[in-house]
């Protein structure tokens, strides 16, 4: 590299002019590296350096002498530019290669793996449930888990002296004057969303609920369910049964059946118990008891402001715990709550 201090050549000056361009590709030569390359381009091409000084002093010549000054330094400075870019060119392409070498990534290695976590089954099941209606048409309702009894027990047909009603059944909230419970069913949203829409009105109610069961294999405290209700003008049992039978095999495969075996609820008249045939059981084949459905009680669409005789309805309900219990085959509902990632994990992405 030129010292920055040396002396700058006379404009005419071809011997001196010729030596700072000799200096310059020398530089340019001993550069072994891009930022090298920079500090040689600044001593040598750069506002202080000897050939643009000398460039400068041209305004200083004669008339005559200015045209032959500058045509020797026009060469002088073209020649070390074509020389830094030549320069420029095998250093760049040095260092590509040398990143090329030094960043490598071998892609057939393994990378380190972490375990990711898992959806709760129990969220992607009442999702998968909920598309099987929406895609039927139906509304998802949702509503307050603490709830007034009036919603939770009077509008639903529910006598005063009815066991539900009972502390060994129903969480009560202090003070008893308040009549708030924890919800025992989501049926207290069928009658808000009875309240709320203007009739036909098809909605499916999934949702947390509580009651005072003891813990064990297949009772939760603390549970969910999905329930529906239809109420349009002419309904039966029929669309009922058509209904269930559909969601059935949507649930449980193109083989799958239902039955229906006479009951009793407080909230429909006439009621039902509901079997599925499930073809891919862990025993084989067979009926397990699902839910409970009927047609809806007079005296409930009366709460909900419904007195023309042409609307009919019917409900239905069942738990998502115990539907993934035997459509998966978990052999213990308190897995389900343990918070086990392991437990999540084996459903993979579908349930």
């Amino acid at each position: 590299m030129a010292d920055e201090h040396a002396p700058v050549p006379h404009p005419l000056d071809e011997t001196a002019v010729e030596q700072c361009v000799n200096q310059a590709i020398a530089a340019f030569d001993e550069a072994e590296t891009i930022e090298e390359l920079k500090a040689a381009r600044l001593a040598h091409t750069g506002d202080k350096s000897p050939i643009v000084l000398a460039n400068r002093q041209i305004k200083d010549l004669d008339k005559n002498q200015k045209k032959e000054a500058g045509k020797l330094l026009g060469t002088a400075r073209g020649r070390i530019q074509k020389a830094l870019g030549l320069r420029t060119e095998v250093l760049e392409a040095e260092h590509a290669a040398k990143m090329l070498v030094e960043e490598a990534v071998d892609i057939t290695a393994a990378p380190p793996r972490r375990p990711l976590g898992s959806r709760h089954p129990i969220t992607r099941l009442q999702e998968k449930v909920v598309d099987v209606f929406t895609a039927m048409g139906w509304e998802v309702a949702e509503g307050p888990e603490l709830e007034s009894e009036w919603f939770n027990f009077d509008a639903l047909n529910f006598a005063p002296d009815h066991p539900a009603r009972e502390m060994q059944d129903t969480f009560f909230v202090e003070p008893a004057e308040a009549h708030l419970v924890l919800r025992t069913h989501t049926s207290p949203v069928q009658i808000r969303a009875l309240l709320d829409r203007t009739l036909p009105v098809y909605v499916l109610a999934p949702g947390k609920v509580f009651r005072t069961d003891e813990l064990d294999a297949t009772h939760l405290p603390a549970f969910h369910q999905f329930e529906g209700l239809a109420v349009d003008r002419g309904l039966t049992m029929a669309d009922l049964k058509g209904t269930l039978e559909h969601f059935a095999r949507q649930m449980f495969g193109p083989e799958a059946a239902i039955r229906l075996r006479p009951s009793y609820f407080p909230f429909t008249e006439p009621s039902a118990e509901m079997d599925v045939w499930h073809p891919g059981a862990k025993g084989g084949p067979q009926w397990i008891e699902w839910g409970g459905c009927g047609m809806i009680n007079p005296n409930v669409l009366a709460a909900a402001g419904i007195k023309d005789p042409e609307y009919t309805g019917f409900a239905f309900g069942m738990g998502v715990e115990r539907t993934l219990m035997f459509r998966n085959d978990v052999p213990d509902m308190r897995d389900m709550i343990e918070g086990d990632v392991r437990f999540s994990a084996q459903f993979g992405m579908e349930v």
